[in-house]
């Protein structure tokens, strides 16, 4: 079976089998047809099947051509029908992994996923996980699901763990170019995995086991995590004692070694670095250890939009206004500048509480045009434009997600009051809070 597989992606006659069109899966598939392969995309989302039957982009940072192109070579097809899974040679699973009401790992869309496929799986397959999650879910999970369809691992079907590394936005590095750690079961395990991913991959990094692969993308969140929670409370540090922290951090990062700069901002976002390290947190409970420094990060972190909360309070009452019945305009609705994802935003919670504090929100993004329904929020708001009218009708602009896309000058002209939590305004402005 190993020969079989290894023979398939060497002449690219494997077909790339992808459970999950999201932010990970989609250029993942992208790059395999962009590479030579045949690619069948599974997703429980219809809307996403027929976008890329009609070669359409339903994320912003994936160019329309990418998908068309695709759509067009033949080598790009979606389904909803997961008895089709016997029909791919490698099934990866790209599916979201969120925390539970507790902070403790939410593993559902993994084992709904695991459920769906097990009925399909045949000898002669790979079988990756690519969700961020704890060390000894592949081993926990995805290897019984292959046993309990009665194949054996390392000869049968061949089971790697290899995290995604997806950073939306980043002009510089994408699927293709960002190398790709593997993890497998087996010595044959890896030997496979390694050779799919070395073909849509340029650079590949074997590890001696599943465990290790999924403690290295915990390890690498968990830096950021920390890190920022650091900026975060020297933030609330420096403004107490009316320090420029964003002063500091320029300053900080003329040193030409021993120093990498993190920024503050109004709260952590994104999939991975506002949930990972609560997965480690949460397994690490099992081995009786107490992960107190990673931990007292995510406080900070999870604290900071009622931090932004009390600067907006404080800068109204400094006006003689209440939070009650201002009208607050939120500049950005997605977790970082120049992307249209919102997932985990901190602008979706600010808005929240400003809106259970009587505030009259209303939001400005031109990449996310409504709020759309999430897990926990469905506002059901619209954008609206941004100009030197519509500016001076607010009490207050909260920059909550800078984009490039704003008139930030004209925005300091216009605005009545501005709550800046990106460091959008350096120097002093009379108008400008900074938080």
């Amino acid at each position: 079976m190993k020969r079989q597989i290894l023979e398939r992606i060497s002449n690219k006659t494997a077909k790339i089998g992808i459970v999950g069109l999201g932010y990970v899966g989609l250029p993942l598939g992208l790059r395999y047809v962009e590479s030579g392969f045949e690619v069948l995309g599974f997703d429980i989302d219809p809307k996403k099947i027929e976008a890329l039957g009609k070669g359409e982009s339903y994320i912003r940072h994936i160019g329309e051509d990418r998908v068309r192109d695709a759509a067009q070579s033949g080598k790009l097809a979606a389904t909803t029908d997961f008895s089709r899974i016997g029909e791919v040679d490698t099934v990866i699973l790209c599916v979201p992994t969120p925390l539970g009401q507790h902070l403790e790992p939410d593993m559902t869309y993994i084992v709904s996923s695991l459920d769906r496929v097990q009925p399909f799986l045949r000898p002669g397959q790979m079988m990756s996980l690519e969700s961020t999650t704890y060390p000894g879910t592949t081993r926990e999970l995805v290897a019984p699901c292959a046993e309990r369809a009665g194949l054996k691992i390392g000869e049968d079907i061949f089971i790697v763990f290899s995290p995604e590394r997806e950073d939306p936005g980043n002009q510089k590095f994408s699927t293709g170019n960002t190398p790709k750690v593997v993890g497998g079961m087996t010595p044959a395990c890896v030997e496979v995995g390694v050779a799919v991913y070395e073909a849509a991959i340029d650079k590949v990094v074997p590890v001696s086991s599943p465990d290790v692969a999924e403690m290295t993308k915990l390890l690498e969140n968990i830096y950021r995590a920390v890190n920022i929670g650091l900026v975060n409370e020297l933030k609330i540090c420096c403004d107490r004692m009316n320090i420029d922290v964003w002063e500091v951090i320029d300053a900080a990062s003329s040193k030409p070694f021993g120093f990498t700069p993190f920024y503050p901002g109004p709260g952590l976002g994104g999939h991975c670095i506002p949930i990972d390290p609560f997965y480690l947190t949460w397994k690490a409970k099992e081995y009786n250890f107490e992960t107190r420094f990673i931990s007292l990060a995510g406080e900070i972190n999870r604290a900071m939009p009622e931090f932004v909360i009390e600067k907006v309070k404080d800068a109204l009452n400094a006006r003689e206004k209440s939070v009650r019945g201002s009208k607050v305009l939120v500049l950005g609705l997605a977790y970082k500048k120049n992307i249209d994802d919102v997932r985990e935003s901190p602008s979706v919670e600010l808005m929240t509480m400003l809106l259970d504090l009587g505030a009259k929100v209303s939001y400005a993004d031109p990449l996310m045009p409504e709020t759309p329904k999430m897990r926990r929020y469905d506002l059901g708001l619209k954008s609206v434009d941004v100009t030197p009218e519509s500016v001076k009708e607010f009490d207050v602009v909260l920059i909550a997600t800078d984009h490039d896309i704003f008139d930030y000058a004209m925005i300091q002209k216009s605005a009545k009051l501005i709550i800046d939590t990106r460091g959008r305004y350096r120097g002093e402005f009379p108008n400008v809070v900074k938080a």
